[in-house]
């Protein structure tokens, strides 16, 4: 960050009064600039025994298969923002959600909501930011052209989940992984 949203002057880092660590601060307006973790949420859409993947039309990872999932946005739900999502990448609507996996990633400030849930007649269709979209058995996933990290885990867990009958909540907190 350069400039001041507020007033347009320079920003500074610096540990603001009361505060215990560097923010970007307006050198004229004294402003203070808080960065935060961004929210990213999706969905794990299933139809009989399969999940609904969609290849990346986008950086990062163009071309790698992923979950249906992207930003949250101001003033929507962490569900409504999943649900909003499959549709976005996948042409997909869904029920039934229920919050399966978080992950915490401190190294690029994120934080990762999935939500098991039914991919509704098993309708889908590939969105603006997909190549493509299709249901997948455990057998029949790309593991080896999975996009991120988190998918991998929670289709590695959600399989394992599905074999034991149970389907808890997990929260985990992911270190940085090279690709």
């Amino acid at each position: 960050m350069k400039f001041c949203t507020s007033c347009g002057h320079a920003v500074a880092l610096r540990v603001p009064e009361g505060d215990d660590r560097e923010r970007y601060v307006c050198t004229a307006c004294e402003f203070i600039h808080y960065t935060n973790p961004r929210i990213i949420v999706g969905c794990l859409p299933v139809y009989e025994d399969k999940v609904l993947l969609c290849k990346r039309a986008i950086e990062p990872r163009y071309g790698l298969w992923t979950l249906p999932a992207g930003f949250m946005e101001n003033g929507e739900t962490t569900m409504a923002g999943a649900a909003r999502e499959t549709w976005e990448e996948a042409r997909a609507r869904v029920s039934n959600l229920e919050l399966y996996r978080i992950f915490d990633l401190p190294y690029i400030s994120q934080v990762y909501m999935f939500y098991r849930c039914d991919l509704d007649d098993g309708k889908y269709g590939v969105g603006p930011e997909s190549l493509e979209s299709g249901l997948y058995r455990e057998d029949q996933i790309p593991w080896d052209e999975i996009a991120f990290p988190v998918v991998r885990e929670t289709l590695q867990d959600y399989f394992r989940d599905r074999r034991a009958g149970s389907y808890p909540i997990q929260v985990m907190p992911l270190e940085y992984r090279p690709h």
